[in-house]
């Protein structure tokens, strides 16, 4: 009873101020730590948190049906592929969001002469991709594997590229690189605004359906020079009247439907052009002709006879081809595994390089002239300029420094001339013996009523020691020999790698093996080379090849518009394609790395219109391309109106982002009508696999 009495009266005592007050603390803070506890992410789960996207198995012949919503977009849809040019048949299902009065118009004038008009925020039209709709929907199940956590030589890489390193930039702006390092770490905000609507317009001008902006020019003329529009290009080039897709490999190369690339001059060329025979819509051009007389084959023949040392598609795989006067030359050596990139003229009004792109024969449209060409030096096995009319030794002999500068140490410079100018030989002659050039072979060919010249480049410096006279000077030993991009050339002589670990020592293994050994330079990032060629070689057995619904038959021209180290063609090796490997001009360079592989590439900066005809390429792949571009393009729209531009209706484009720039990326496809065959996300990244239309404004 005392006891009760006790406890009674202790229950009955007040708390005192200060005994609440720890109370209530103690009590909210035990609230926020389980609160904290509960809702926070496990550690585990953080580091789940993926930067690139792996490969995907083949999707299952019966998908299983699936209803529900997924915030993340964590689901993948495939649409069988139409049997002819596809229609728009998905752009109905877009979602019509929020709307606003106001306007915001802004009429530019295209660099082909053609008003532009776009509507940047007009009624702020927001499109859902499939699968976020407020109603539930069936989905397609597709059963995925291989998304892994990306490793730490690919999170390596992408480090550098979000560090935007320039890889054309000269050595003494190490400071600004510094300044501009640290403010591209900034966060900005999303790439493409998900609430903008995109009204599009065809380009006018006289170029119409040929226009390149960075070449040509309003009135039908065309720079001497690249120079590209002040304002970006946002229409839309036309197509041409009764277009039709190319015919599959090996047939085009000897086939083409004329209406794709007819214009007047290109129609005045053909009637003197025995090699170019025009029956019907069909433009013919048989194998056994070319436009060196006697077939393209006769002519690769002499070369051989003349420096047996040359071994086409073993020792000599990379070729640049000057002048594209017909891409004979390299078509006939595309039989001998040599990878031959046409470098088609700017003064060239019969456009030869877009013949050669219709036929699928590499090719780009450049000038040699007073830049130096967006290649890295020491990379090309041979060059050759066939029925060359280039004045090599004027000016100093600057365009053939630059010919030295690409060339490999070693490497051989074939030209042909079909009258020879005595002023001209003896220029040359003098000029290749200031530069130490071996004259290999001379030989006047009956057949092909040609004077052909075979150089070859030193492979040592010590020959420079013995020159009579020391012009040109050597170049700065601390100069960028790789610096491309609009770079002017300069009057100096590049000396030859001495050191065993520096790039151009060694002459790379025969083909096809090169593709997969790496010389001493490349000793340190073999192990990292090997795995990327691998993991390549996984997404595109899994994936590319069979997963996407692409008819690779009719897959012949490929671009991968940011490779690294050419992983991605590397594993299309086998097939029936050719890739141009790009790498932009701010990011790592690796196109050194592409060249020694046995691949093509080029320099380039997207923010820029490409050194190509409309409709050039069949398939285009981006792999973490538009992420990487918020530090760089003002309007990112134009990458966009650019891959329409360079694509084929019925091509195909790949690409593999960030979710948060894949959302918006489609809906500015389903604007351009383009059908989506396929998306899929996880966490935050995801894959579009999208093909282009016939639709015109």
């Amino acid at each position: 009873m005392a006891s009760a009495r006790l406890g009674r009266s202790i229950k009955r005592a007040p708390l005192g101020f200060g005994t609440k007050v720890s109370l209530v603390f103690f009590l909210g803070l035990a609230f926020v730590v389980t609160w904290w506890t509960f809702s926070s992410p496990s550690a585990s789960a953080v580091s789940s948190q993926r930067s690139s996207f792996d490969d995907i198995e083949a999707l299952p012949a019966t998908p299983a049906p699936r209803k529900g919503k997924e915030q993340s977009r964590k689901k993948a849809h495939q649409k069988k592929p139409p049997d002819s040019l596809p229609k728009n048949e998905n752009s109905k299902r877009t979602a019509v969001g929020s709307k606003n009065d106001k306007k915001e118009k802004e009429k530019k004038k295209g660099g082909g002469g053609g008003e532009i008009e776009q509507v940047a925020a007009a009624k702020n039209e927001t499109s859902k991709p499939e699968g976020q709709q407020d109603e539930e929907e069936s989905e397609e199940k597709v059963d995925v594997e291989g998304l892994e956590e990306v490793t730490d030589s690919e999170n390596a890489t992408d480090e550098d590229m979000e560090e935007g390193v320039d890889a054309n930039a000269e050595d003494d702006a190490g400071e600004d690189n510094l300044k501009n390092r640290s403010k591209k770490k900034k966060k900005l905000g999303p790439l493409f605004d998900p609430k903008a609507r995109y009204t599009w317009k065809l380009c006018s001008g006289k170029t119409g359906h040929n226009y390149i902006p960075c070449v040509d020019m309003e009135g039908g003329h065309r720079h001497h020079e690249r120079s590209c529009p002040r304002t970006p290009i946002t229409c839309l080039v036309s197509l041409p009247k009764d277009y039709k897709p190319p015919e599959a490999w090996p047939e085009r190369e000897s086939k083409i439907w004329f209406k794709n690339l007819a214009h007047p001059k290109l129609s005045e060329a053909i009637k003197t052009q025995s090699w170019l025979n025009l029956s019907g819509d069909y433009l013919f051009i048989p194998s056994e002709e070319s436009e060196f007389k006697g077939g393209a084959q006769h002519y690769v023949s002499s070369i051989e006879e003349m420096v047996p040392d040359i071994e086409w598609g073993k020792n000599i795989r990379v070729v640049l081809d000057i002048g594209c006067t017909g891409a004979g030359f390299g078509a006939v050596l595309l039989k001998k595994d040599v990878a031959t990139l046409s470098l088609g003229l700017m003064s060239d009004q019969t456009d030869m390089a877009q013949l050669a792109l219709e036929r699928g024969i590499p090719a780009v449209v450049g000038n040699l002239r007073s830049r130096r060409l967006p290649f890295p030096s020491s990379v090309f096995d041979a060059i050759h300029c066939g029925e060359c009319g280039i004045p090599w030794h004027s000016n100093g002999g600057r365009l053939l420094l630059e010919i030295n500068r690409v060339l490999r140490p070693g490497g051989y410079f074939i030209t042909s001339t079909k009258h020879g100018d005595i002023d001209a030989e003896e220029g040359m002659t003098a000029l290749l013996s200031s530069v130490c050039w071996n004259i290999l072979a001379h030989k006047a060919d009956e057949v092909s009523e040609t004077n052909i010249r075979i150089y070859q480049r030193p492979t040592s410096n010590d020959v420079y020691e013995i020159r009579a006279t020391k012009e040109p000077p050597f170049c700065r030993e601390n100069e960028n020999q790789d610096a491309a991009w609009y770079t002017p050339v300069k009057a100096c002589l590049h000396k030859v790698a001495a050191a065993i670990e520096q790039r151009g020592t060694d002459w790379p293994e025969e083909w096809p093996k090169r593709l997969e050994t790496f010389p001493e330079w490349l000793a340190d990032s073999e192990d990292k080379l090997t795995k990327d060629h691998e993991h390549w070689k996984a997404i595109i057995d899994k994936s590319y090849l069979a997963g996407l619904g692409i008819d690779w038959s009719n897959i012949r021209n490929v671009m991968d518009m940011k490779a690294i180290n050419g992983g991605f063609a590397a594993a299309l090796a086998s097939q029936k394609v050719w890739v141009m490997n790009v790498v932009p001009v701010h990011a790592p360079n690796t196109l050194p790395i592409i060249f020694e592989r046995g691949l093509l590439g080029i320099y380039h900066d997207w923010c820029e219109p490409f050194s190509t005809y409309p409709r050039s390429y069949d398939l285009l792949h981006a792999d973490h391309l538009f992420s990487r571009l918020k530090n760089r393009c003002k309007q990112p729209i134009v990458i966009v109106v650019e891959m329409d531009r360079i694509l084929r209706p019925g091509g195909w484009v790949i690409i593999r982002d960030k979710l948060e720039i894949l959302n918006p990326l489609e809906t500015i496809l389903r604007s351009l009508h383009w059908d989506i065959r396929m998306t899929y996300g996880k966490d935050k990244e995801g894959l579009l696999c999208a093909q282009k239309t016939t639709w015109r404004p």
